[in-house]
């Protein structure tokens, strides 16, 4: 019984290091998801950014369009119809620039947030191999004990064990 007790451990001890080999390449591989993600939000600011320096240099050209619309009708700049539409169109663009604000800040967010489901997935990934693992050891030290019970002198006798 020596040779296939020797296959035995050779085999848990084979599954043992696979199991920790896989928990460890998910782990690794839901840490790189999560990098990943947290690029995203960086990126997401970088963008944001950049969309509202656009925003706001596109609004100055409809400004100066609409002074100059309005100095060709005539109306007189800053008061009036002239200062409400100004005020107007100012509100406007504030708003807007929130807007853009608020929905990058919620993609960020969501971004970060993914990220750090993913660590916790990866975290969840390796903690089954490790439980795995443990399952392995005891399967094959049980198998282990159970083929050696001859090799020690133990005897079964009627159910009972009874030490020779």
């Amino acid at each position: 019984m020596g040779w296939q007790a020797a296959v035995v451990g050779a085999l848990g001890a084979a599954q043992y290091i696979q199991q920790g080999a896989i928990g460890k390449y998910n782990q690794a591989n839901a840490n790189r998801n999560a990098d990943v993600l947290e690029q995203q939000a960086q990126t997401i600011d970088d963008q944001v950014n950049f969309d509202l320096a656009q925003f706001d240099k596109e609004f100055r050209k409809v400004e100066g369009q609409t002074k100059v619309n309005l100095a060709k009708s005539g109306v007189v700049q800053g008061s009036g119809t002239g200062w409400k539409i100004q005020t107007s169109n100012k509100r406007e663009a504030e708003l807007q620039k929130e807007i853009m604000k608020y929905n990058a800040q919620m993609q960020k967010s969501r971004a970060i947030e993914q990220a750090n489901f993913a660590r916790i997935s990866g975290e969840v990934a390796r903690q089954q191999s490790r439980l795995a693992q443990i399952g392995t050891l005891t399967q094959t030290g049980t198998s282990l004990l159970t083929m050696s019970q001859g090799s020690f002198g133990i005897k079964k006798d009627q159910g009972l064990v009874v030490a020779p």
